[in-house]
């Protein structure tokens, strides 16, 4: 049996090198920044907790992507965190407690048990932002276009907003008033489209025929700006429930085209991601660049309710390495001054200065003089010299 390489990470795993580290942290202090200054306060989540409330509020597919272990101390299960959501809700509703509404953001690594999709990453570093307390649509308007900032301001080009709403799909069930083995099939082929199995469950199984079309244009009921103006004629004799969601989903639209005129948004009324615990719209970017959505968010009133306060949610969240590997920006690194191996005083205070004044100085460990090549890996385009007993800052020649 031939021994594993120490050096070989697991499928899924990577390491992250300088240049690439560079890009990821620059970004992350940037949307930071960003999301501060939209007054969203950062939080810092456990990596590790009580399974009991790390999957709160979660789908079972979470479930199944969450590492879980034995804690030694107390012998209840412990999870290691695959997504941040359920986190950030615990502190809304049981640490801050405030009566308003609570705007918080993160960025930290999570881990999975297998990865996303191909070639994702099983370490992923989440970053979003959510706000807490506030059921209106205003809510949900601002998380839209703070996604759509983000994503701006890491420069992916080419995006494709796509908005839809669970609601619609788990009224007209309610209406149809169907057993709970034929929701799940329904619900199966639905999310697969698979249309020709979605027509004839509800041939077989809906008896109010006009409800059974509503559920089927729904399924169909995809594409661009056209398709909620579709969607407003195909349920204008629906139930008063339906209607009250498709008129939240009008106008959550319009407060987004009204702060962001040039966007153009597309729908899928049938997006079922999330339907556990989604209880309202839900949204996500795409770009051709990348098969699967770059960031996506949603509604999800009730996820702090086992803390103690079922809040109005909302919020959106991405992958920072994602992000990077996607922008087109260009994060240049700073250039080095490099210093000779000296301790006289004077030397000593000019590179503290320097340092203090946001230079990067890097002493030279090496006797021999560096050879351009070297100098070249430093990044080194400044050398620290000595002319006439005072130590100087000088380009290399």
């Amino acid at each position: 049996m031939t021994a594993a390489k120490p050096w070989l990470l697991p499928d899924g795993v990577e390491e992250i090198l300088p240049e690439e580290a560079r890009k990821l942290e620059c970004l992350r202090r940037q949307l930071l920044d960003l999301y501060e200054s939209w007054g969203y306060q950062l939080v810092i989540t456990p990596l590790i907790e009580f399974l009991d409330s790390l999957l709160v509020g979660s789908s079972h597919d979470l479930d199944l992507h969450t590492f879980k272990i034995t804690d030694q101390l107390s012998g209840r299960m412990m999870g290691i965190r695959a997504d941040i959501t359920p986190q950030v809700a615990r502190i809304d509703a049981h640490c801050l407690d405030h009566a308003g509404p609570v705007r918080l953001c993160y960025a930290d690594s999570v881990l999975h048990t297998r990865p996303r999709g191909l070639l994702t990453s099983r370490v992923p570093i989440r970053v979003g932002a959510e706000l807490y307390g506030h059921a209106g649509v205003e809510c949900d308007i601002e998380l839209v276009c703070l996604m759509h900032a983000t994503l701006a301001a890491a420069e992916i080009g080419d995006i494709q907003i796509v908005l839809g709403h669970v609601g619609l799909f788990r009224s007209l069930l309610t209406a149809a008033k169907l057993e709970q083995a034929v929701e799940q099939t329904l619900f199966d082929a639905v999310q697969r489209k698979a249309y020709g199995e979605i027509d004839s469950v509800l041939e077989e199984s809906v008896n109010d025929k006009s409800l059974g079309e509503m559920l089927r244009r729904l399924s169909r009921l995809s594409g661009g700006e056209d398709t909620l103006v579709e969607a407003i004629e195909v349920f204008d004799q629906a139930p008063a429930a339906v209607n009250s969601e498709l008129q939240e989903l009008v106008a959550i639209v319009e407060g987004v085209k009204k702060r962001l005129p040039e966007i153009v948004l597309n729908f899928d009324l049938c997006e079922l991601r999330g339907y556990e615990y989604h209880t309202g719209i839900v949204f996500a970017a795409y770009t051709p660049e990348y098969g699967r959505a770059v960031a996506k968010g949603g509604r999800y009133d009730h996820i702090g309710e086992v803390f103690g306060r079922a809040r109005p949610a909302s919020g959106f969240d991405s992958d920072l390495k994602t992000l990077a590997k996607l922008s087109t920006k260009k994060y240049q690194g700073r250039s080095c001054i490099l210093a000779p191996n000296d301790v006289s005083d004077e030397l000593l205070k000019l590179v503290t200065k320097l340092r203090a004044d946001g230079s990067i100085v890097i002493n030279n460990l090496r006797p021999e003089a560096l050879t351009d090549e070297d100098r070249q890996e430093l990044s080194c385009d400044r050398q620290i010299v000595s002319r006439d007993g005072k130590w100087l800052v000088e380009d290399f020649d």
